[in-house]
């Protein structure tokens, strides 16, 4: 629920500052990795399928949403791998990321996101090669967390429906 002003006497919800929600997810097939290769203000790149959490949808619909947006996969979301806070230095927006980890189910074959160039495929090592090309830190961060067994049930994460 939105509040229209903040608790705090004389200030209005512009005084805030908040944390941009996105989710990825972590989606392995053969030891190999999904990733999405996008162009982003002309560069290419490649990060874990990934995206802004929209209003009133749970992390785990935004995640199982932005995997099938962006790479034409249906995925069944497993398990939490993480959260994970990270400012860009580009623009100094921060982001929370949320990182799930997810069975691969269906190529849908379904029309890529603007912007998207292609899903890809990609062992740990070439993931890992793409170096500055990687969108973000946040990319190695949870793929290492990932493969080092680090993992918390759905379990953990508590969606309330609006009052």
């Amino acid at each position: 629920m939105e509040a229209k002003q903040p608790p705090h006497k004389g200030l209005t919800m512009s005084d805030f500052w908040y944390p941009h929600v996105t989710v990825a997810t972590i989606v392995e097939k053969e030891n190999l990795f999904l990733l999405v290769e996008e162009e982003i203000d002309g560069a290419r790149v490649y990060n874990q399928p990934a995206g802004h959490l929209e209003k009133e949808e749970s992390l785990i619909d935004a995640a199982v949403r932005e995997t099938l947006e962006e790479t034409g996969w249906q995925v069944a979301i497993e398990s939490v791998c993480g959260f994970y806070l990270y400012t860009s230095s580009k623009n100094q927006t921060t982001y929370l990321r949320c990182c799930f980890i997810a069975q691969p189910l269906k190529d849908t074959g379904a029309t890529l996101d603007d912007g998207i160039i292609a899903a890809r495929w990609m062992s740990y090592q070439q993931i890992l090669e793409k170096g500055a090309a990687l969108r973000s830190s946040m990319v190695i961060q949870c793929m290492d967390d990932y493969l080092s067994g680090q993992q918390f049930p759905l379990t953990s994460i508590h969606h309330s429906p609006k009052a």
